[in-house]
């Protein structure tokens, strides 16, 4: 067809709408028949007639016919949706893959008033509506054609895109997207549902669900389109809007019930139609539309994660009658690779498979975020159900975790996964952590059977780090240990080699046990002492930290032991007696060991920029030092040559340890030289306290009696390091340093 000819058809069209006043008989079967071959003669490629056209009056004319036609009803009239379809195909074709007639449609108001043509459909849209919105063919054919204008005028063009995006167009195609095709409808829905009509013949039938699934399919490219690609550019995410908000989330969370039982089977008609694969590919696109949707709002969007938590007990207000949150969580516990999947082929059903599984990770994903925004804890956590404590959120996380604890037995390392990581979050209060641990939850049991060599790693990260949080509370801590916590983390073997790629694993387990620790003496002694049935835990956490590379692992290891140390040579006296403090002096016994006190003396000596370590080394140091065996173990790790060590970067520094710009900078040959460079520092970053307990050992390693006869040439090489130090120090005057002079003078006179 050559050019001439086009411009026939779009000056006939211009001629048509100058009389369109008139409005003579089959005017519009008029407009539908030109436009009609208008669109055809569009659809063979040629740019240069493309472009003249977009010149000519022809995108006003398309606009003002299609307003025309609509004459200022949302929805078309019966006799015009055959032209405006035409039309709209016209517009389509005319702005394909060409920027310069998508403006000058834009410029007329073409992509805005096709937008208003689907909003009128949009407007009987119910967010709770079960069954397909019921359309026929001509209308079908408008909606979709309608989609695919806006996502033709919007690929790779920018003017359209943040037009329609302030216009919310993407509400409103994903309102009749959900609403035209809802994911498994085609297995249960009738005929009259669909098209409005009792009657219909086979192929009208397999016609009406092709268009749904079609229009479907356009409907998540165009928003697609609409979102861009800042899901994978962090500045762009950071600097957009997005698309959707809580409005969005019954819609959202529809598909989900598709996958969910009762799984009815697909009627005789598509049971061997070929039309049964594009349906059953229509739904799954859908559902891996939604769950990536419904992550990434809870994680940028903070309203869509209060609206979710808000709605899992008021959603009749919240979301229309949709319990998106609580769908969420029956699709994580209940929802399933669907029966007629079998069907497929081995290779495909392979693929859906493994991506529902991802589908799944998703929602999980969205619901540990809901979890953890902090605005949520009192929403989530509920007190006033008796039957459910901690309220309905709280009650099926820890039902998932009682039921699933035997992961070998059920296979759900999912829900356990998503429970874990979301009581994690929703412990980060003493009275929340608490509840977990005491009657009538009790959960820390259950945990502990969790903990087994063979879990999985994402699991053993989860219940690791609920198990963190509920360590924190001192009140928790008794509790725990009594569940055998401090045990199975030796036995689940996260202290182990082959656990040694996975670093944050091994930080939450020795974060767990430093907590665990920390003024509690049964706690330490679990972990200083073997039993019967398994070596002390100690010497696999000691064994971690020596091989280790990473500084967080090193030093937080250490913790664990500084802490247990506190604890042992604590005056704290557990209930039990006699054997309680045999076991006691049993455990002081087998941390005075040269690898205890060289780790405490490596953990001073690496730390130039975490004065809070050295100060921590140097109290644990000075406490062996008190025992009889202690004060030449000790003095042995100070002056002994540190190791060597190549330390990578970690994935987390130190917890709790805070950097000092003004730490010694070159690594010390020996514990001795931090701790004089400690005494030497007088740029005030160091805490005077810090500077005290370094005095403290000293003078303690330096008293008559404390290191062997036989050390005094290496008592004298010490105190002749840091007597200038300690005389200096003592002649202070100044109020801040009065603790570290004090301490200085005590020091010296614990010498004389």
């Amino acid at each position: 067809m050559n050019g001439a000819t086009k411009n026939i058809h779009a000056s006939k069209l211009g001629d048509i709408l100058a009389q369109l006043s008139l409005n003579l008989p089959n005017q519009w079967i008029e407009v539908e028949a030109t436009a009609q071959r208008l669109a055809d003669d569009l659809r063979a490629k040629d740019v240069e007639q493309q472009t003249a056209l977009g010149k000519t009056l022809l995108p006003q004319t398309l606009t003002s016919l299609l307003k025309g036609a609509l004459d200022g009803a949302s929805i078309p009239q019966e006799t015009c949706k055959p032209a405006i379809y035409e039309i709209l195909r016209v517009a389509a074709n005319l702005c394909m893959d060409h920027d310069d007639n998508r403006g000058y449609l834009l410029e007329a108001g073409f992509p805005q008033t096709v937008l208003s043509i689907l909003e009128g459909y949009a407007e009987s849209v119910q967010s709770n509506q079960p069954d397909p919105l019921p359309l026929s063919i001509p209308d079908l054919k408008l909606v979709k054609t309608s989609i695919g204008l806006l996502l033709n005028a919007s690929i790779g063009y920018e003017p359209v895109k943040s037009r329609l995006i302030s216009l919310e167009a993407a509400m409103t195609i994903l309102k009749l997207a959900m609403s035209v095709y809802p994911p498994g409808s085609w297995l249960r829905s009738q005929q009259s549902s669909i098209n409005g009509t009792s009657s219909g013949s086979d192929e009208v039938i397999l016609e009406t669900w092709n268009l749904r699934s079609g229009l479907s399919s356009w409907a998540w490219r165009a928003i697609t389109e609409l979102r861009g690609d800042e899901g994978d550019n962090p500045e762009a995410q950071a600097q957009s809007q997005p698309l959707f908000g809580s409005d969005a989330l019954p819609f959202l969370v529809k598909p989900l019930k598709a996958f969910t039982p009762p799984y009815p089977s697909p009627p005789p008609l598509f049971a061997a139609s070929p039309a049964r694969r594009a349906l059953v590919q229509a739904d799954f696109d859908v559902l891996e539309e939604v769950c990536g949707l419904l992550e990434s709002l809870s994680l940028d969007v903070e309203d869509v994660r209060l609206s979710l938590a808000r709605g899992l007990i008021f959603y009749e207000g919240e979301h229309g009658g949709v319990a998106c949150l609580s769908d969420m969580l029956t699709f994580v516990d209940q929802g399933d690779y669907p029966p007629y999947w079998s069907s497929e082929s081995p290779g495909e059903r392979a693929t859906m498979e493994k991506a529902f599984d991802i589908c799944k990770a998703a929602i999980i994903k969205a619901v540990v975020e809901v979890a953890g925004e902090e605005k949520n804890t009192d929403t989530l956590w509920d007190d006033s159900q008796a039957d459910k404590p901690g309220g309905e959120f709280v009650s099926r996380m820890v039902q998932w975790i009682r039921t699933h604890k035997s992961l070998k037995e059920t296979n759900r390392d999912d829900l356990v996964i998503c429970a874990t990581l979301s009581l994690g979050n929703l412990v980060r209060r003493d009275a929340h952590s608490s509840a977990i641990v005491r009657p009538p939850i009790v959960l820390a049991p259950d945990l502990a059977a969790l903990l087994e060599p063979d879990a999985d790693i994402k699991v053993k990260h989860g219940v690791l780090g609920l198990l963190k949080h509920l360590a924190q509370s001192q009140n928790n801590r008794v509790a725990l240990g009594d569940a055998g916590i401090i045990q199975r983390l030796a036995s689940s073997q996260v202290w182990a080699e082959k656990t040694d790629m996975i670093e944050i694993i091994q930080v939450s387990a020795i974060g767990v046990a430093k907590h665990m620790c920390n003024s509690n003496v049964e706690n330490s002694l679990t972990l200083v002492l073997p039993s019967p049935e398994m070596s002390a835990p100690l010497s696999e956490l000691l064994a971690l930290v020596r091989r280790s590379d990473s500084i967080a692992v090193k030093s937080e290891g250490t913790r664990v032991l500084v802490n247990a140390i506190k604890s042992l040579w604590s005056s704290e006296i557990p209930s039990g007696a006699e054997a309680t403090a045999q076991r006691r002096e049993d455990a002081k016994k087998a941390v005075l060991i040269p690898s205890c006190a060289s780790a405490l003396a490596q953990l001073v000596g690496r730390s130039k920029r975490y004065p809070i370590l050295i100060h921590e080394g140097v109290v644990a140091l000075s406490l062996l030092s008190t025992h009889e065996a202690g004060g030449t173990l000790v003095l042995d790790a100070i002056l002994n040559p540190l190791p060597t060590e190549t330390i990578r970067s970690s994935q987390s520094q130190p917890i709790s340890a805070v950097t000092s710009d003004g730490s010694p900078v070159v690594g010390p040959r020996r514990t001795l030289d931090m701790l004089t460079a400690v005494l030497r520092s007088s740029q005030g970053n160091i805490a005077p306290e810090v500077r005290a307990n370094v005095c403290g050992l000293l003078g303690q390693l330096g008293r008559a009696g404390v290191v062997k006869d036989d050390r005094k040439n290496d008592v004298d090489q010490m105190k002749d390091s840091t007597r200038e130090l300690l005389e200096n120090a003592a002649r202070e005057t100044e109020e801040t340093l009065k603790v570290f002079s004090g301490a200085a003078r005590r020091a010296l006179e614990a010498w004389a």
